[in-house]
């Protein structure tokens, strides 16, 4: 189903994933940082420091995803490392999940700014 809400074509405020793994137990804690975001906003997450992610942690983005396409918002993955880019390159998921175009601005507490290129 398209969406036609604008603010798909507003860039994505990013917000750092501080952990180096997205797994199970940690879900929780991304899914209560990371809603409440997607209520006003585009989420682009850098993932460029998480070295594991599991079934769990693929789910939970999987959760994301969808949490913002039902509120007219988008949520991305920036920058995943390369680990994280084979894993969701190897469930299909790195065409539906990768950001390719994000303008990012860090909603986190140590600020970054960086292209998405």
């Amino acid at each position: 189903m398209a969406n036609t809400n604008s603010s798909f074509g507003k860039p994505a405020a990013v917000t750092a994933f501080a952990m180096a793994s997205l797994v199970c137990g940690q879900e929780q804690a991304l899914m209560d940082r990371i809603a409440p975001l997607l209520r006003h906003q585009n989420v682009a997450l850098d993932l460029s420091a998480v070295g594991r992610i599991d079934a769990a942690g693929i789910t939970v983005l999987l959760a994301l995803h969808a949490s913002a396409e039902a509120l007219g918002h988008r949520f991305t993955v920036a920058n995943p490392s390369s680990r994280v880019r084979e894993i969701l390159t190897l469930v299909g998921l790195e065409g539906v999940l990768a950001s390719h175009d994000v303008n990012i601005k860090s909603h986190c507490g140590s600020s970054i700014e960086r292209s998405a290129a």
